[in-house]
């Protein structure tokens, strides 16, 4: 197995790529998207498996090399390559991480980039299966992990334990980002299909069996049909969730909106005017929902794009979940600060 722990120089979003070498030479999955880099791993992939041992592979990239992974100038990546077996602690480890994600919850793999391949996972609820060797190492790197699950991306992390500091390659596993959406309407429709796109998990709902169909949502993961607020009492939102209201209507959007807010929805936006906003989180409070709550609820929804069209009001939607879920403010790249 070998797998893309870091970059340096330029952008880290392809961390976590995975090639799958057997002994036959079958690959599965890519480091990067083929050329010299996979070409060299696989090499070692070979190697590897000859020596039953690991290797970390350090590779400088050029600009055009560098770009074809997704950064966007020349730097270094390293790849760990790793002998499986079928039933060591590496393959119990990712089996007990896709368990959790499998079940609805996040789980931090950490891996050591040098001797033995180990690996402990620590789990959302606090549990964790598996070491690093080291019981003190396996506490702060414990910490370190939980610190993850909180938010952040798959890397290498340096872990101080005494007097040694360890690098470590900490992966993140969660299920997929889920956008839900209220409301089957026309702009629910380009707002799933650009949800699919980015890779969303994408679920509508709505009451009317005759707009939530599968002719209007082909490309929809899930539909579901009833009351809405019913529905939205009992569905699993999250902080890898994304819910957005579009059905413009009091009777349906109050009761939802109480029990989306009740969750840990990562992103809460409600289509609508300022003048409904107000409307809507006044009989809100009035209700006894907390301000911390309320303050969540985007209303009018969506980034300033100039949007009148369906497509772009669904662009404008998804703009600003995405960077509301990165912690971001949605302002123009060329303002941010380094």
């Amino acid at each position: 197995m070998a797998t893309l722990v870091a970059t340096e120089g330029s952008s880290p979003r392809a961390t976590g790529s995975r090639m799958w070498v057997d002994e036959d030479g079958h690959i599965v999955g890519s480091v990067t998207i083929g050329g010299c880099v996979d070409a060299r791993v696989i090499e070692a992939a070979t190697e590897t498996l000859a020596r039953d041992a690991p290797a970390l592979l350090s590779m400088a990239l050029g600009d055009e090399d560098a770009w074809a992974i997704g950064m966007t100038c020349a730097g270094t990546i390293e790849v760990l390559v790793e002998p499986v077996d079928p039933d060591g602690n590496l393959a119990r480890a990712l089996g007990r991480a896709r368990d959790e994600v499998e079940a609805g919850r996040m789980a931090v793999v950490v891996a050591s980039l040098s001797g033995e391949p180990r690996r402990l996972v620590v789990t959302e609820g606090g549990a964790t299966l598996g070491t690093l060797g080291d019981s003190a190492l396996d506490a702060a790197a414990t910490g370190e992990a939980n610190a993850l699950l909180e938010g952040g991306v798959s890397g290498v992390r340096e872990v101080p334990v005494g007097d040694d500091v360890h690098r470590l390659y900490f992966e993140r596993h969660a299920p997929a980002l889920t956008l839900v959406i209220f409301g089957a309407t026309h702009v629910a429709m380009p707002l799933v299909s650009m949800g699919a796109v980015l890779g969303l998990h994408t679920v509508v709902v709505d009451g009317r069996d005759q707009f939530a169909t599968r002719e209007r949502f082909p490309g929809a993961d899930e539909i579901l049909v009833g009351m809405p607020s019913e529905l939205a009492e009992r569905m699993p939102l999250g902080r890898e969730s994304l819910v957005v209201l579009l059905s413009h209507d009091y009777k349906y959007d109050l009761p939802v909106l109480k029990a989306v807010l009740a969750s840990e929805a990562a992103y809460v936006g409600v289509l609508g005017s300022r003048r409904r906003g107000k409307a809507l989180l006044d009989f809100l409070a009035s209700e006894g929902v907390p301000d911390d709550q309320l303050s969540q609820v985007r209303i009018p929804v969506g980034l300033d794009i100039g949007g009148t069209t369906p497509e772009e009001i669904a662009l404008s939607v998804l703009a600003e979940a995405i960077a509301v879920y990165r912690g971001r403010s949605g302002g123009p790249m060329r303002d941010r600060t380094p």
